[in-house]
């Protein structure tokens, strides 16, 4: 399709926002499929949902509404459209599919998963609780339904702590994020039992490397995500989710800042804060990346990659789902 009138009318707005992220070049591949995206979800009452962590020209160019974990699974909720397009990771389209089961629920690429999610099973989580009697599971939002079945609640890495303290326990198993995990007990005094997972993307960044940034940028401000190991976090001037890290730029409007999380993520907040200098050394996440835009025009045309939940799963993992949902952040 090339870009005739009608699509540099409907996409122009779009470009605008995001041109300082984004060469013209590239922005001509990307509107006429942005164009038709667009004009195809609203024919079938389509809810496109995209995570912090997909590429502008989705974040910004199609969703309908874009944010972190726990935000898109309370949309997902809500939603009075007929299909939900899920733009990120298998575990998330899950998760939008728990929380509404009666709706379509699409996935662009099947093989976009996580690295956290593949590290435990169900059959895991059962072993623990044997070894653990009476011992409550907390399960990171990034796991799979079979493991969400097997848990009391889940939490995202906004409300970890909230949800650790909502249980009024002395000891919780918390999965599967290690250094997350280590986090949370860095914040509470309750005793945290942890699993041996990483995320592929924030195990990669190094105190060594944020401190060589530091010393090449005086003044700079390093924000990382709890998913870093913790001589990361402490080199960092600030800790948090996707969500609280896009807040806090939002607030402090640093003159210079480096977010030690997933590239797409700084290209993203640098859209809604012009004024901001961002240093980019990050690690791209290879599952997020998978979605593409003509993956998800192929996926919203035929209707194909449909999330399918066996109903022995679905009411104990969306329970657990729901749960962490009322907490909140």
């Amino acid at each position: 399709m090339e870009l005739n009138t009608e699509i540099k009318i409907s996409t122009d707005p779009i470009f605008r926002r995001i041109s300082k992220v984004m060469p013209e070049m590239e922005w001509k591949i990307h509107a006429p499929l942005i164009h038709k995206i667009n004009k195809l979800k609203k024919e079938k009452n389509a809810l496109i949902l995209a995570h912090n962590y997909q590429t502008p020209e989705i974040y910004h160019g199609i969703a309908d509404f874009a944010a972190d974990s726990l935000a898109l699974a309370i949309e997902a909720s809500k939603t009075k459209a007929d299909i939900i397009v899920m733009c990120g990771v298998h575990f998330m389209a899950e998760t939008a599919k728990l929380m509404s089961p009666n709706k379509k629920v699409l996935l662009p690429d099947m093989d976009a998963g996580c690295s956290l999610s593949s590290s435990i099973t169900g059959e895991d989580v059962r072993l623990l609780k044997k070894k653990y009697p009476n011992v409550p599971v907390v399960s990171y939002v990034n796991t799979s339904a079979d493991v969400k079945a097997e848990t009391d609640v889940c939490c995202t890495s906004a409300n970890a702590v909230k949800v650790v303290e909502s249980l009024g326990v002395e000891k919780v198993i918390f999965l599967p994020d290690e250094y997350l995990a280590k986090y949370v007990a860095s914040k509470t005094s309750v005793e945290i039992v942890s699993w041996k997972g990483t995320c592929m993307v924030h195990e990669q960044f190094t105190a060594k490397e944020i401190n060589e940034i530091k010393e090449l940028n005086p003044g700079i401000v390093v924000i990382a995500h709890p998913e870093c190991p913790p001589d990361v976090i402490d080199a960092a001037d600030f800790a948090g989710s996707t969500s609280g890290m896009s807040d806090y730029v939002k607030k402090n409007q640093p003159k210079k800042v480096m977010m030690v999380t997933e590239c797409s993520m700084s290209d993203n907040v640098q859209v809604e804060n012009p004024n901001v200098q961002f240093i980019r050394p990050c690690n791209l996440c290879p599952h997020m990346k998978k979605i593409t835009l003509p993956k998800i025009l192929d996926c919203l045309e035929k209707e194909n990659n449909e999330i399918i939940i066996p109903n022995n799963l679905m009411h104990r993992a969306r329970l657990s789902v729901e749960r962490m949902a009322s907490i909140g952040r």
